[in-house]
């Protein structure tokens, strides 16, 4: 992926629509951006090859499919060394349960992950089976979502420069 991808106000728009709704039709997403369908769509596919768009998924609502208990969980690692990481980031790609896995800094901890279970008992044993089994995990501080507040996966697009 260019690092760098210069976009119109068409692109920037069509970003918007997809943010919006990933599963609008062609002809209606050219509609709403003010193109015919056969630009619009060549378009779309420069952005996905780009790697501008790098996937299109269906949002789940956690709740409606039993998944009742978000938990955020700040891992630490008792080595610094790349194969510990590796052989972490492995063992958490596998598991279902992990919605997400962030590398960060400026805390305690190493990872923050983000993980959907159905109860207190699924948790347990997510935690107690599989994360603290990983060989290196040396702390896991558990934190649960009350409500969500701002829920969303959109990327600010006022800040892309338009050529």
């Amino acid at each position: 992926m260019k690092s760098n991808v210069d976009l119109d106000r068409f692109d920037i728009k069509i970003l918007h629509e997809l943010q919006r709704d990933g599963g609008v039709s062609n002809q209606d997403l050219a509609e709403r951006v003010g193109l015919t369908a056969a630009p619009c769509s060549r378009r779309v596919k420069q952005l996905e090859e780009s790697g501008v768009i790098g996937e299109r998924v269906v949002r789940i609502n956690e709740r409606a499919v039993n998944l009742n208990l978000i938990a955020i969980l700040h891992i630490s690692m008792d080595k610094h060394i790349p194969e510990r990481f590796e052989e972490f980031e492995r063992e958490i790609s596998n598991m279902p349960e992990v919605m997400e896995c962030l590398l960060i800094t400026g805390h305690e901890a190493d990872y923050q992950l983000k993980i959907a279970v159905p109860d207190m008992d699924s948790y347990h044993n997510v935690l107690l089976g599989t994360i603290t089994r990983i060989k290196g995990v040396s702390g896991v501080k558990s934190s649960f979502v009350m409500r969500k507040i701002v829920d969303s996966c959109a990327v600010p697009l006022k800040y892309i420069t338009r050529r």
